[in-house]
């Protein structure tokens, strides 16, 4: 889905999607927020701790919205699609946090060893 497709999307259904460092609502309802004390800050379903990258890579290994929705009982559909419209607007951000989670985790192994043998 291109920037167009998603702002095509969100001009037909009157939902406000905007990018880094804004949240993105519907109707006057917040989906998506940021708050510097949970997550550092991370884009996050709003009301909640779960990050748009937690949703993004249960996308990316090829869940559906429906089984992400099912997988979170406490989330609705819209808030799935959301949060995966807030990831293919703002890709580069959320992909640069997935390198950072990635790094960050390499580190503690280094540091660490590997605790999963």
């Amino acid at each position: 889905m291109t920037r167009q497709h998603v702002g095509a999307a969100v001009a037909r259904t009157g939902a406000c999607a905007l990018s880094y460092g804004y949240v993105v609502s519907y109707r006057d309802r917040n989906l998506i927020d940021r708050d510097p004390k949970v997550r550092g800050g991370r884009p996050k379903i709003a009301g909640t701790g779960l990050t748009v990258s937690r949703i993004a890579s249960w996308y990316k290994m090829g869940m559906t919205p429906e089984e992400i929705a099912l997988e979170y009982p406490h989330l609705t559909l819209a808030q799935v699609h959301a949060a995966l419209a807030y990831y293919h607007i703002n890709r580069d951000e959320i992909e640069a946090d997935f390198a950072h989670e990635a790094a960050a985790a390499s580190e503690w192994k280094q540091q660490f060893g590997d605790q999963s043998e």
